[in-house]
């Protein structure tokens, strides 16, 4: 096999101190018959500049996770930190790209992008200036001015995460934000991601159901199995980053990588 996977199997960074950490998560649930355990004793490191596509089958707490490091759900037992200051809640650090655009139908493409500078009080110019920069690393400066509903799924797409970018957050959580949208736009989508995580390398935590996404997409590889939800495998991604997504398809390692991936989603 031309990956030796038994080496790319856990990865921890020795060069910088983790900006991002969940310690010994748990997530529970009961009522008066029977006691869930959603999330069993996670514990992940995320690094400034990582991408990191979490893959696992319906039902691993993939959602679940994001839901506690977004601040969504507070979990059973254990601490998140971020660059060092312990995260309990909601808070413009941490900014989430859903599967569903969440776009305000009543306000224009500009607006939406605007809101959450408004609401933190940034002077008009300023946020005139981050719109349009914003617009521009998305490619939507023709669209300003449009309607949400007048735009494609994809375009909605990126004009949320244009207005999640806006806010500056310091991490990016996306919870499966393709999935609904065809397999061309899907394809157009994930060249817009990469290119803008190469802008503005923000740390990105990506949710998906497609090991190829992740293998496309990712720096970092992390499997979760259920029953309970916990990580099995937390891995380097060895394919180049500095080829395109066009060029890592046609990589010789891509299909042996995939085939790991997906053996170890469907090992229970």
């Amino acid at each position: 096999m031309p990956v030796n996977i038994s080496r790319i199997q856990h990865v921890e960074s020795s060069a910088c101190f983790p900006f991002i950490e969940m310690k010994n998560i748990s997530l529970h649930f009961s009522d008066h018959y029977e006691k869930l355990c959603v999330l069993e004793d996670i514990t992940l490191q995320l690094y400034k500049g990582d991408f990191v596509c979490v893959l696992g089958p319906s039902g691993c707490g993939k959602s679940s996770l994001l839901h506690v490091l977004a601040g969504f759900q507070k979990p059973t037992s254990g601490d998140i930190t971020i660059n060092g200051t312990r995260h309990t809640r909601p808070n413009s650090d941490v900014g989430v790209v859903f599967q569903h655009h969440n776009l305000f139908p009543w306000l224009s493409i500009q607006k939406n992008i605007e809101f959450g500078l408004k609401m933190k009080g940034i002077p008009r110019s300023e946020r005139k200036n981050l719109v349009s920069s914003y617009l521009k690393i998305v490619g939507l400066e023709d669209s300003a001015a449009k309607w949400p509903y007048q735009l494609s799924g994809g375009m909605k797409q990126r004009a949320a995460i244009a207005r999640t970018l806006a806010a500056d957050p310091k991490v990016i959580l996306m919870d499966e934000p393709f999935s609904a949208l065809d397999a061309l736009t899907r394809e157009s989508m994930q060249n817009h991601l990469h290119r803008i995580w190469i802008q503005t390398k923000k740390c990105i935590f990506f949710i998906t159901h497609d090991v190829e996404e992740a293998l496309l997409l990712g720096t970092r590889i992390v499997v979760m199995q259920p029953n309970p939800g916990r990580i099995v495998v937390d891995m380097p991604n060895p394919l180049p980053r500095h080829k395109s997504i066009e060029e890592n398809k046609h990589v010789k390692e891509f299909n042996d990588l995939r085939n790991y991936l997906i053996s170890m989603i469907r090992k229970q």
